[in-house]
């Protein structure tokens, strides 16, 4: 079984390798475009990680309910549990009626392994929903978290894995948390740079020295990304 391709979501990065040996982008964090909300910018890893403000977090008034999920937007009859599982699966599973979904298979890259069913995934916010209201979620309008929720925007936002590794993660950021997987760090460390700064959120200090100390040890891929805001 983990012959077959278990790279569901590493070829993205081992893609991004090639493009940063083939084409030539600015290095240092002054040379980040500014942008606004709807534009798409590439930049080195490093830099859009510089490029992050820095600020102390406060979980005051947090509730999770404050992020409405999960939604049908295209009103199809799936929500945004339903559409990522069916993105995601390695195999296919079967939908019936209003989209109940059952067996097919999944790669669970946090903890490196395949899992049968649905019943065992859990749909992560790769940037957990108390994470985005400390970074500056808090001021959003409930229709922006409604959105940060159910990003199906960006495949880097909402990722299937197994409900253990999800339930260790909880609201943790990498300076507490990284993935069993330890090859896969990389790509968690720049997904969730990715993430924060589609959102345009912020970093604590302690955040920033465990991204920047992940991220020293990988290589400095660009990213790209559409910022939501």
């Amino acid at each position: 079984m983990f012959e077959r391709t278990r790279l569901v979501r590493l070829a993205r990065f081992a893609a991004a390798t090639a493009v940063l040996a083939a084409v030539l982008i600015p290095t240092t964090a002054d040379a980040a475009p500014a942008v606004a909300p709807g534009d798409t910018v590439t930049m080195p890893v490093r830099d859009a990680l510089a490029g992050l403000p820095v600020r102390a977090e406060d979980r005051t008034g947090y509730d999770r309910s404050k992020f409405r999920h999960w939604i049908d937007a295209d009103k199809d009859g799936c929500n945004t549990r339903a559409e990522v599982l069916k993105a995601e699966a390695v195999v296919a599973p079967t939908q019936g009626a209003r989209c109940a979904l059952s067996g097919g298979e999944w790669y669970s890259p946090y903890d490196d392994r395949y899992i049968d069913g649905p019943r065992g995934l859990d749909i992560d916010h790769l940037v957990p929903l108390a994470e985005a209201w400390d970074s500056g979620a808090y001021a959003w309008t409930a229709k922006e978290r409604e959105e940060y929720a159910n990003d199906l925007g960006d495949d880097r936002a909402l990722i299937a894995v197994s409900a253990a590794s999800n339930r260790s993660k909880a609201d943790q950021d990498p300076s507490t948390w990284l993935p069993p997987a330890e090859g896969y760090r990389c790509q968690y460390a720049t997904d969730w740079v990715a993430d924060k700064t589609r959102w345009g959120l912020s970093i604590d200090a302690t955040e920033e020295a465990a991204l920047s100390g992940e991220l020293s040890r990988c290589p400095n891929v660009p990213i790209t990304v559409t910022t939501a805001r």
